[in-house]
């Protein structure tokens, strides 16, 4: 539910559209309205909770799942320096998430261009299914990992498979806490991956595992 409030200025209009909807973190969009004749100008804002925006996310996405044949169970949600976090429990996750992660992503732009086309503001989202994306993190952590001791003990360089922009971030960060290891992405996409070397003049300290 969204409120829509008018008054003199646009702080004073955010203000009470906070007191009416009861919370201090809202997401709004103000226009200034000018006046006619001796009516003086104003600001409107229309404006909604966080809580209401999760709402209105979980129903989007029941909506856009069901042609899959998929049915979310259950949503698990939170708010993180202005972020939402959605994770979605189905009766099927892997459709949900696709092939590499491909149809989670999907969702999660057409979830962020929904929001954006709504309150004219870029409200960053970030969807999972049971925890998918913070396994497949620690999976790729382990990669890293097992990749840089290889090439520390060989002084081979390794070429690793294709990833995703989102997979070799993960690597690359990982990959920088190792000493003698340098590592950066090659190929054009979707054939783009990581190539991990030994520099013996790199001077780093290797955090402990």
């Amino acid at each position: 539910m969204a409120v829509v409030v008018e008054a003199k200025t646009e702080l004073e209009a955010i203000e009470n559209a906070k007191n009416q909807l009861h919370t201090e973190k809202i997401i709004y969009k103000s226009e200034l309205i000018k006046g006619k004749l001796f009516k003086a100008s104003t600001y409107k804002v229309v404006a909604t909770s966080y809580d209401e925006l999760i709402s209105d996310v979980k129903e989007f996405l029941k909506q856009m799942v069901e042609p899959l044949g998929v049915t979310i169970e259950n949503f698990e949600s939170s708010v993180r320096d202005d972020a939402i976090y959605v994770v979605m429990y189905s009766d099927n996750n892997s459709i949900l998430i696709g092939y590499e992660g491909r149809t989670l992503k999907a969702l999660e732009t057409l979830v962020r261009t929904k929001l954006f086309n709504e309150w004219n503001e870029g409200i960053k989202v970030v969807l999972d299914v049971s925890n998918y994306k913070e396994k497949r993190q620690a999976a790729l952590e382990r990669l890293a990992v097992k990749t840089a001791r290889e090439v520390q003990k060989t002084h081979f360089e390794i070429h690793m498979d294709n990833m995703n922009s989102y997979e070799r971030r993960i690597i690359h960060n990982r990959l920088a806490k190792f000493k003698n290891i340098s590592s950066n992405s090659e190929g054009e996409e979707p054939n783009r991956h990581i190539v991990v070397r030994y520099e013996a003049k790199k001077n780093k300290e290797e955090v402990d595992e």
